[in-house]
Parts: C-alpha cells; structure tokens; sequence
C-alpha cells in the first residue's frame, strides 16, 4: 500500500491517490478545465501532505482539506488571516472554480451566489 492510499483511503478518494493526493488532483483538474486557480501547495510531509492543500494569491487563501468518513471536500476562503467564508463539495471542479473566481477578484457577496456551498460568515 502506498503512502498515499494509507493516508487518503482508496475507497473515499480513488482519483486523489492516483495522482498522489489532493494537491496535484487539483492542479491536474483546473488543467484539464484551462482555469487559472493561483499558487497551489500542500505540507511538505506526513499525512496532510495528501490530505489538504492551499490556494494562495493577492487576495488572500483557499484552502482544502478532505473529510474521513464521507467523500467531500471542505473549503475556507481567507482574507488577512480571516476565514471569510466556508463550504464543502463533493467534487474537485467546483472548488478549481471557485479558486480561480475568488483570485480574479469576485467579491463574496457574488462567490456565495454562484457556489451555493459556500457561505459566508459573519463579520
């Protein structure tokens, strides 16, 4: 069993362990799409170097992590070290969208609107 199936289960995340975990499964997925999603990266070991990855760019973060029971993503957007909004998906493309409409500067107001399993919260 290989690091990656040990840490993401096979089961749960079939596609993260082909392409080594959910950093390069994102990346390989706003590719595939053509989308522009920012700076992308993931801890350098252990488990959650399979398990989570960041989005960064001017505006601030996107970040992802993977649930262990059920197969969904869960997502914060940061902005100056605040989490302004938080969601889960089921699916890697929605989040790739995501990343790169919050990095092209759509204002939350409009990302909630769009994603619908985003929500913002309160300030």
């Amino acid at each position: 069993m290989s690091d990656a199936s040990a840490a993401l289960g096979v089961r749960l995340y079939p596609d993260l362990v082909e392409h080594d975990g959910l950093a390069a499964a994102l990346a390989d997925c706003a590719a595939r799409h053509g989308l522009s999603i920012g700076r992308l990266s993931a801890p350098e070991t252990g488990r959650a170097h399979y398990t989570h990855a960041e989005i960064s760019c001017d505006r601030g973060l996107v970040r992802v992590g993977l649930a262990r029971e059920a197969r969904y993503f869960m997502v914060d957007i940061s902005e100056a070290g605040r989490v302004r909004a938080h969601g889960d998906a089921c699916d890697l493309l929605p989040i790739v969208q995501l990343a790169e409409a919050w990095c092209g500067g759509v204002e939350l107001a409009e990302l909630a609107a769009r994603f619908p399993f985003m929500k913002r919260k309160k300030d």
